[in-house]
């Protein structure tokens, strides 16, 4: 059996989808002939704010309008790819097509790309003509659920694509089963949480259907399987099926052109004939005899949260038959049984008490330092962020920082109260920006004109010394990657006022899923381009927090809505009323680190962010996620449901497999084969910040060198050293251990520790050294060649 690529899979897919789409519905363009036609196409150019040079005032709509075909002096069909809304309609996009109701010829609308941020409307399906045909409201941004009422009244609908979205909820079923003409039916890429209507199954003109990466489950029926024989897509791949495969589906399997059921948990045998054609794919699954599947352990942990019989051989081994042994025997066996539990308890005991009382040693060494110190200097001076003539030093537990007026001097104007008051409109509802944890943040114009924003922190406040953190971080100098601070206002006691100035361009994630506002490319606000300059810029911060600052500083709020964007679209990173110093800085040794090294939590006890450098590169990685996938509030969230997504994704990012990350990258990016490649690494640079294990995450300074040459990540020079091949060790002393070397063991991974036909191929790859060096042009490098390696002590926690 052999699977489509994923590079020759979406390429197919779209030929495909072409092909079963309805033909072309304009017939000779003529000059528009209905005034119930004209008003109603004026009406759609005001809701969706169209320019003037897409459809322009005073011509003909039929003949002159961007998108508008006519027949008969009749609007037929309405397209909104390629075209863009004026500056004031990019300011609120909605979805807002009212104007559609009244073309009663209409055959297919599409707007595919052009973004419509909102819900469907109720009255898409009833309220439009009977002709209607085709309708593609892909990639634009739309939410919410898929009112039933909105497909119920397409009877002749043939066409229906609704890919590429944010829907949610549950597909109506009953709605599917009266549109008996559809041919293409596309749903993939949205968050449904619900199963596949079993309706779908029966509509006996579907030629394409794509399901694909909807969060869709269930088990496939048994009965009521009605698609017609020249079925050319099936793609049920990156879902939760579950359940055996029936006869009559693998059949369909075995005919189709193009079917794909990987990522699922479907269990059983297989039982597809003839191999699927060649084009059928069926890896990570749960199927009992083929190659290429998920671990046993993950197929029973998914089958038993759901309450639900596996179909598959159990991970424990059956015990293996033996003679029956003397009683005496037994007693010698029970008693050496007894004697290893007790001998293992008892050196794991004694191994806690050596670290107990280590540890004990170091607290009350560092509390006798800091006493010794205390008694040199003044009792009643407030302790300060920065030692004398570095502004470094620790902060103990407990403490607030403060800044001297030296300090303050050194941070910007100090503006009045009064000013404030007037370049902000009396802290009026409309100048608010937004609530942030650590104060509101106001905009405002000063007397000159410059647009600045004012953090206003009062009484009520949870922290409400903590700008004095900022302000001492500031008066170690400023970083060009830092949120520009202007100045400060501390003449109020019950509140403080901190000024920065204005950045255009907000924080990432606006800018990031703003999908047709603020650029002129409708749904790609952010090209790839973009988004590396964002990522590199984001690194090049948090590696002068780490590396530079003495001590190391850590952010402690690394997301997309702390990385703010200039007219340029460089970073300058904000949030930083949390930055602290690094735990355990000015006292930590090799007995602390090594008591830190087995912890694996990035939580403090009380649930407050950990003070570690290795905590940042965590979030770092999940903001690189939401850059490669355009997946919404990824990095600001923690719960649940984040965390499945989290491990479902990472599942897709191999550096073996590049064909993988089509199955994860946003939609919305139009990227060419080097961009791919770059895209697959930042992709690997994300899952290496992300390992579980903080000690085993790379440090900011190696990310950022990554990041500011991706393709040297996952490509290795043709003139290269002839014995250079894949590595598979994991050293803790090379850069490839810190990288790759634990995500090897991890069941986060995809698998290549466990595929035995990808572990041969990595072995083959390894043994044939440099004879297939000159093949490719994308093999993966040795991390060697690619960086400095850390330092061989170099396993703990930054």
């Amino acid at each position: 059996m052999m699977r489509a690529g994923g590079g020759l899979w979406a390429l197919l897919l779209v030929a495909l989808v072409a092909a079963a789409a309805p033909g072309p519905v304009v017939g000779q363009q003529a000059n528009l002939t209905s005034r119930a036609d004209l008003s109603a196409l004026y009406a759609l150019r005001g809701s969706l704010g169209l320019r003037a040079r897409d459809w322009p005032r005073r011509a003909d709509p039929c003949t002159a309008w961007a998108g508008v075909g006519c027949r008969g002096g009749r609007v037929v069909s309405v397209s909104l790819v390629g075209l863009r809304r004026t500056r004031l309609g990019r300011l609120a996009p909605r979805f807002a097509v009212d104007g559609l109701r009244n073309l009663t010829q209409l055959e297919a609308f599409s707007a595919a790309g052009f973004g419509l941020p909102g819900s469907i409307p109720a009255w898409l399906g009833a309220g439009l003509a009977p002709t209607f045909q085709l309708l593609d409201i892909s990639d634009c941004a739309v939410t919410g659920e898929i009112p039933a009422s909105a497909i119920a009244g397409l009877g002749n609908l043939t066409t229906l694509n609704l890919a590429g979205n944010l829907l949610s909820g549950q597909l109506p079923g009953s709605a599917l089963a009266g549109l008996a003409r559809l041919k293409t039916l596309n749903f993939s890429g949205n968050a449904f949480s619900a199963e596949l209507p079993k309706a779908v199954w029966s509509l006996p003109e579907l030629s394409v259907l794509d399901v694909s990466r909807t969060n869709l489950t269930g088990a496939l029926p048994d009965t009521g399987l009605a698609l017609p024989s020249n079925v050319q897509v099936l793609d049920l791949s990156g879902n939760l099926f579950y359940g055996g495969v029936p006869g009559s589906f693998g059949q369909l399997f075995g005919r189709t052109a193009l079917a794909n059921i990987s990522g699922n948990y479907f269990d059983g045998k297989l039982g597809v004939s003839n191999g699927g054609g060649g084009n059928f794919s069926f890896e990570l699954n749960c199927f009992i005899d083929v190659a290429g599947q998920r671990s046993q352990a993950d197929c029973q942990q998914f089958y038993a949260a759901r309450g639900l019989q596996y179909d598959g051989p159990v991970s424990a081994p059956a015990p293996q038959p033996s003679l029956p042994a003397s009683p005496g025997r037994k007693r010698r066996h029970k008693n050496l049984k007894y004697i290893l539990i007790g001998a293992i308890a008892g050196g794991v005991l004694l191994v806690a008490v050596i670290a107990a009382i280590l540890y004990c040693l170091v607290c009350s060494g560092s509390r006798r330092n800091r006493s010794r110190n205390d008694q040199r200097e003044s009792g009643a001076r407030n302790t300060q962020l920065g030692a004398s003539g570095t502004g470094g030093g620790a902060v103990t537990s407990g403490t607030q920082p403060s800044a001297s007026p030296a300090n303050l001097a050194k941070v910007g104007d100090s503006f009045g109260y009064d000013q404030l008051v007037e370049a902000t409109a009396s802290f009026g509802d409309d100048s608010l920006i937004k609530h942030g944890h650590s104060g509101d943040l106001y905009l405002g114009v000063l007397h000159d004109g410059t647009s600045v924003v004012v953090k206003r922190i009062t009484s009520s406040m949870a922290r409400k010394d903590a700008y004095m953190a900022e302000l001492d971080l500031f008066a170690k100098g400023l970083h060009e990657r830092l949120v520009p601070i202007m100045g400060h206002c501390l003449d109020k006691e019950e509140e403080k006022f901190l000024v920065y100035r204005f950045v255009r361009n907000g924080d990432l994630s606006s800018a990031l899923h703003r999908k047709s506002g603020e650029e002129e490319e409708g749904l790609q606000s952010l090209d790839w381009i973009k988004r590396l300059k964002i990522a590199t810029g984001v690194a090049e911060a948090l590696c002068y927090l780490h590396h530079e600052c003495n001590p190391p500083m850590v952010h402690r709020d690394v997301q997309a809505s702390s990385i703010l964007l200039d007219d340029k679209f460089d970073v300058r990173l904000g949030s930083l009323s949390e930055v602290c110093p690094q735990e355990g800085e000015g006292h930590q040794n090799v007995i602390t680190k090594l008591l830190r090294f087995s912890s694996t939590a990035d939580q403090g006890s009380s649930g407050s962010p950990s003070a570690s450098c290795s905590y940042d590169v965590y979030c770092f990685g999940k903001v690189l996620l939401e850059l490669v996938t355009g997946r919404l509030g990824i990095s600001a969230s923690n719960d649940a449901a984040t965390n499945e997504w989290l491990d479902n994704t990472l599942r897709y990012i191999n550096i073996y497999e590049k064909e993988l990350m089509s199955k994860i990258i946003d939609p919305s990016l139009i990227i060419d084969e080097d961009h791919l490649e770059e895209v697959w690494a930042m992709a690997i640079v994300a899952k290496s910040c992300l390992n579980p294990r903080s000690s085993k995450r790379p440090p900011m300074k190696y990310i950022l060198k990554a990041l500011e040459n991706p393709l040297k990540v996952v490509r290795e020079d043709n003139g290269g050293s002839s014995s250079a091949r894949l590595r598979a060790t994991s050293s803790r002393g090379s850069w490839n251990a810190a990288f790759f070397g634990s995500w090897r063991h991890s069941s986060s991974d995809i698998g290549p520790s466990r595929d035995d036909n990808l572990l041969k191929r990595s072995e083959t790859i390894k043994s044939s050294g440099g004879s297939n060096g000159d093949h490719s042009s994308s093999r993966r490098r040795q991390s060697k060649e690619i960086f400095p390696e850390p330092s061989g002590s170099r396993d703990t926690e930054d």
